[in-house]
């Protein structure tokens, strides 16, 4: 298989949130060379997360030769390794790697699917991400991550600096 660029989105909001991150960004250069954005700082989303502790996130581009299956089962792996929780899929989280986009291509079995359903809705995924990959295309919409980020709210998004 050829070498392809995965775009990843990261979280942690348990913990030391920042170690968390870069112990991920460190874990996935394990898998092949990566970039990353800036950290940004966003409050948690949805019901089940009300009154739990902010959320770090950020996005990584990572060129690998894994398919998209392989690629969930290492990140899986990963997640368990940096102090994950397994079988939570919401709430709070030591870590949380997401596979968004993968090139061009769709993917829908084993449980996942890129490019990642809500991904278009969420200004904590798309303010990071169009730092690495602005011009990203949805393989489902033909809209790029900069288009996405023009139709959500990114007040809610702040840049984190590191006290």
């Amino acid at each position: 298989m050829n070498m392809a660029q995965v775009l990843l989105g990261l979280g942690s909001n348990l913990g030391n949130r920042l170690a968390n991150l870069e112990n991920a960004v460190a874990a996935l250069a394990t898998l092949g060379p990566v970039r990353r954005s800036c950290w940004f700082e966003t409050e948690p989303v949805g019901p089940e997360l009300a009154g739990e502790p902010a959320f770090l996130n950020g996005a990584v581009a990572l060129d690998t030769d894994l398919g998209p299956a392989e690629l969930l089962e290492r990140i899986l792996g990963l997640e368990r390794e940096l102090g994950r929780e397994p079988g939570r899929r919401s709430g709070s989280r030591t870590i949380d790697i997401d596979i968004l986009l993968a090139g061009d291509r769709a993917y829908d079995r084993d449980g996942l699917r890129v490019p990642h359903p809500r991904m278009h809705e969420r200004a904590f995924v798309l303010v990071p991400l169009s730092e690495i990959a602005a011009d990203a295309v949805h393989p489902g919409t033909g809209r790029s991550v900069r288009e996405m980020l023009d139709e959500v709210d990114c007040s809610v998004v702040k840049r984190f600096r590191a006290r």
